[in-house]
């Protein structure tokens, strides 16, 4: 991968691990009656335990493209990742995916104990939305509305956690491909397709710039759940930093696992080339972007 992107990547996730470290603190904000210790140690350990901080990384440059601000765009991002940061927390949850290891450290249930990871999820989801709606992010309270309403869908009942509820019930009953698509779409791709849609809302863009994003999120959501689900039939648990082959074992349905590696490979070729058309009105200006698109198909953790 290019060393340009890749220190790019590394630049933005170090924006955003800071903000984190800044906004969980431990001083109470206004309306806030105090902040418990034992809580925010939780949410510190859940939020603030490295990974590449994709979603942010693409949404901060989706904004960038059209010349949005960096302080809001990187608000936002910050908020977005309390958003992924909770649903992780709750996915390792005994009741969910049951994971002992996340990027390389014990999970937070494991440890702190589950009913403290359950609440740092929720606390972690509802200040996302705070994060968004507060005067500090310096955007037009329309936009913040309508970034706040197409968070909140990504994330919620047609979103993420509408499709976490699918992908429990596809243990018990394996969907047709169609079905899995779907389930993945709304696990993973929504937020990632929040994540590219965002930018041309904060850099208050066209709508048609709106929807090409949006359609360019989708293309790299998909092929984000693609690459995971060939890593879990093709990597190890120390190379990947969590449990592997735990789809397989749970007789879960995978595209991956549907059509085999090869199959696999040769769909992220496919999609990779499809999120770069999508980025060609915008040339070099969308550069990282596109680099982005092929991180995901490539990634090997």
């Amino acid at each position: 991968m290019d060393d340009v992107f890749t220190a790019r990547l590394a630049t933005r996730a170090a924006e955003v691990e800071r903000l984190l470290e800044t906004l969980l603190n431990d001083r109470p904000r206004s309306g806030e009656i105090a902040r418990p210790e034992r809580l925010l140690a939780a949410m510190r350990h859940g939020a603030l335990n490295g990974g590449k901080r994709l979603r942010p990384f693409l949404l901060m440059e989706s904004a960038a493209l059209f010349g949005a601000k960096p302080a809001p765009a990187l608000r936002i991002a910050a908020a977005l990742e309390c958003v992924h940061c909770y649903s992780l927390v709750h996915d390792d949850l005994p009741s969910m995916d049951d994971d002992d290891l996340r990027r390389g450290q014990p999970t937070v249930h494991r440890a702190y104990d589950e009913a403290t990871a359950i609440l740092a999820g929720d606390a972690l989801l509802t200040y996302a939305f705070d994060i968004i709606a507060d005067d500090a992010t310096i955007l037009s309270a329309k936009a913040r509305i309508t970034l706040v309403g197409m968070l909140a869908r990504a994330a919620g009942l047609g979103g993420m956690a509408g499709g976490q509820m699918l992908d429990l019930q596809a243990a018990d009953s394996a969907p047709a491909e169609d079905g899995v698509i779907r389930l993945q779409a709304m696990k993973t791709g929504a937020l990632i397709r929040f994540a590219c849609e965002a930018g041309p809302v904060i850099g208050n863009a066209p709508e048609a710039d709106r929807e090409r994003l949006a359609e360019f999120g989708s293309a790299v959501g998909l092929a984000f759940q693609l690459a995971d689900d060939l890593l879990d039939l093709t990597s190890n648990a120390n190379v990947m930093g969590k449990a592997t082959g735990k789809d397989r074992a749970a007789g879960k349905a995978t595209l991956a696992g549907l059509h085999g590696p090869e199959w696999a490979r040769a769909q992220l070729e496919g999609l990779v080339a499809q999120a770069t058309d999508l980025l060609a009105p915008y040339g070099e200006s969308a550069a990282m972007l596109a680099d982005a698109a092929r991180f995901v198909a490539a990634r090997r953790n």
